[in-house]
């Protein structure tokens, strides 16, 4: 049974336990993160899901991330995530921003690395390959139809900004 802390909107703890897979009651919402991979040499990390999975299984995707377990806070659970997901274990953690919808806030994460590129680990049950693409082809992925809906909606425009800045 996983465990989380419930959040008021304004992401202070509410005070109570959800269960996954159990009713949020109204007005409480849970944590997750997201977090997007960046090369030091500018490449950025896609990541396919397992085709098992029973949501948009098989797609490519930009970010690992997963809902803060009771007791963790946002970048403590970025870091997991990326780790449990890829293997990555280092890299600078910058939250980007903050999305509420449908019962969660969403923090999503830059996370910038050396990480040796060959080294990613995928997750059994979550992830089956990965690749590195360069900035053109990652914009063009953030324009595709072959971004998760969802999380083209959440991070595609700062995604897009943080680029044109060059972060």
């Amino acid at each position: 049974m996983e465990i989380w802390d419930g959040y008021y909107e304004d992401g202070t703890l509410a005070g109570i336990d959800l269960v996954r897979g159990e009713e949020i009651p109204q007005g409480v919402y849970h944590l997750v993160t997201q977090v997007l991979v960046r090369h030091e040499d500018g490449g950025y990390l896609l990541m396919r899901r397992d085709p098992a999975k029973p949501n948009f299984g098989g797609w490519w995707e930009a970010t690992a991330g997963g809902a803060a377990l009771k007791g963790e806070g946002s970048e403590a659970c970025a870091r997991r995530e990326l780790r449990e997901e890829t293997g990555i274990e280092t890299g600078a953690f910058i939250l980007t921003h903050r999305v509420v919808e449908k019962g969660r806030i969403y923090d999503c994460y830059l996370c910038v690395t050396g990480w040796e590129k060959s080294a990613v680990v995928m997750q059994q049950g979550e992830t089956v390959d990965f690749r590195w693409v360069g900035p053109e082809e990652f914009a063009a992925f953030l324009d595709s139809e072959e971004m998760i809906p969802a999380q083209r909606r959440r991070c595609r425009e700062e995604f897009k900004k943080r680029m044109e800045r060059g972060e």
